[in-house]
Order: structure tokens, then sequence, then C-alpha cells
């Protein structure tokens, strides 16, 4: 026992995918379409915003932030599950499990921030109309970007440095499909208090204030529109926030699943899914709900897709 206990471990088994016989079969081509589906959409939005000048809002200013951090977040997690498939071993090394949590939580905190950050820019634009340009300036949004940024990094980094502390006694199997905190903290075999504590803190401000924040925006935002007389006007307000509505929804409603569930109930099965779902499914809706339901992206698209279409005729 003193041996096991001065064991620790150099690299990490997944067995998320261990309830699937033949996996790498099955999965490897769905995984690589949702990948480039993800990347590319996002690259579509980032590079539309980018290119036309109808796209310069603070609301597209922040929706450019928003497509380069799903490519992101997509990132850190499908390219090892791929080249995983391909190799058939579902191991990550130490080191790399940590970055891979890093970046992780970094990228997740800093989309939960900016989430908050999109619903003031849209209770600015339809409560304060008149004072919209001077509270949404450049410099306001500049700032508010760097802070998301910045608040997704310390907070991942804190957690991060706890993490690095764990001990895992030669104990390397998580029931996971990429390196979290709490698959983590169940096979250590030191005291992690200090984690869970830090971890039910973070999520009071990363994930639980920044969603009462839109459910406070949004609140007043419905009341300013209901007092909009006419229906064509509150049908236009109502447009500009169904799709970071929608967007909210998914991210949050797949965080609680994936944080906020008896871990002890679900299944392995049930937790691969939940997994995917959350670092997989959001990134990939993201463009697509952008595409679909705003009128200007999709308006902008086909502007570029014309004059691609007049120089090759």
């Amino acid at each position: 026992m003193g041996v096991r206990n001065q064991t620790q471990v150099v690299e990490f088994v997944f067995l998320g995918f261990s309830g699937i016989p033949n996996s790498h079969l099955y999965l490897f081509l769905p995984f690589l379409a949702v990948y480039l589906v993800t990347v590319l959409g996002n690259l579509m939005i980032f590079t539309l915003i980018q290119l036309d000048s109808s796209l310069q809002s603070p609301m597209y200013y922040f929706l450019r932030h928003l497509s380069c951090l799903d490519i992101c977040i997509s990132s850190v997690t499908v390219p090892k599950i791929l080249v995983n498939f391909l190799y058939q071993r579902q191991t990550i090394t130490y080191n790399q499990c940590m970055a891979q949590m890093f970046f992780l939580m970094s990228f997740t905190g800093t989309e939960a921030a900016l989430l908050a950050v999109m619903a003031y820019d849209r209770y600015a634009a339809i409560c304060k109309p008149l004072h919209y340009s001077r509270l949404m300036n450049r410099k306001v949004c500049t700032i508010l970007a760097f802070a998301t940024w910045v608040w997704g990094f310390l907070d991942s980094a804190l957690h991060t440095a706890l993490s690095s502390k764990l001990r895992f006694c030669g104990v390397n199997q998580i029931n996971h499909i990429f390196c979290d905190i709490p698959p983590l903290m169940k096979i250590s075999c030191n005291d992690a208090h200090i984690n869970q504590l830090a971890t039910h803190i973070a999520s009071l401000f990363v994930g639980v204030a920044p969603f009462l924040f839109i459910i406070l925006s949004y609140l007043f935002i419905l009341c300013s529109i209901l007092k909009i007389h006419s229906t064509t006007g509150k049908r236009k307000a109502f447009s500009t926030c169904a799709s970071h509505l929608t967007v909210v929804i998914i991210y949050f409603g797949d965080g609680v699943l994936n944080y906020n569930h008896p871990g002890a109930d679900y299944s392995l099965e049930t937790e691969t899914l939940v997994s995917t779902m959350y670092c997989i499914i959001p990134p990939m809706l993201n463009p697509l709900i952008y595409s679909f339901r705003n009128k200007e992206v999709k308006g902008a698209l086909k502007k570029v897709l014309e004059s691609q279409r007049k120089v090759y005729l």
C-alpha cells in the first residue's frame, strides 16, 4: 500500500467509449464531420463579420469572439479524440491532461461571460436606444471582450493549479472522454475538499452569476418590448434576441447536465453522451443558429456567394 501511495501516474486512460465495441470504426467519421462543420461554420461567421461593412455593430463584434471561442473549445477536445480513435488507444499524458483541462475551462468560462456581455448589449440596444452608441462604443466593447477572456483564464489557472496538487496513486482510468475537474477528483487518492470548494465557488461566479445576469437582462428587455405598440416593432425586437437566447439555452443547459447531475445515478454510456453534447454539439450549432435565424448574416452570406458566382461565371 505504501508503494501504491508513492506511485504517481504519467498518463490517463479514458473509459468513455469503452462500452462501445470497435468505437474507432463507428465514431471516427461522425466526430470528424462534426469537427469540420464546427470549424468551417464558425470560420464562415468570423470571416463574414470581418469583411461585410453591414456587420460592424457591437453585437457582431461579440459574435466574432463567440465564433473564435467555439473553434477553440472544439479544438481542445475533438482532435485528441480523433487521434485516439486512429491509434485505437484512449490515452492522454498527465501534462496533456492538465493542458487540455486548462484551455477547456478557460474557453468555456470565457464563453459564459461573453454570453452575459452579449445579453447586456441587447439590453442597451432595446432598453436604452438613445444612449446605445455611448454605452457600447468601440472602447467599451474592446474592454468588455478583453475582460471576458481574462476572467475565463484566471478562473482556469486557479483550478488547474489546484488540480496539479491532486495525487492519483497509480489509478489512471477516467470515466470520461476528456480531462475535467470532476472525473479527476473522483480518482484522486488525497484530500480534494479544497478543489471541491473551489469548484462550487467558481460555479457561482463563472456559471450562475452570468446566467442570472442574462435572465435579469432579458426580463428588462421583455418589459421594454411589451411597451412597444406596433406588432412589427415587437417582432423586430424579438428577432434581434432570438439567436442569442437560443445559444444561451443550449450552452447553459448542457453545462447543467455535464456539471450538476447526480453522477452516481448516471451510467458510463449516459455520462459519455452528456460529455459529448457539452464539448461538441454547442460549438457546432452556434454558427448554424446565427446563420439561419439572423437576416443580416444570411444577407451577407448571400452577397458573398453571389459575388463568387459572378467571378466564376
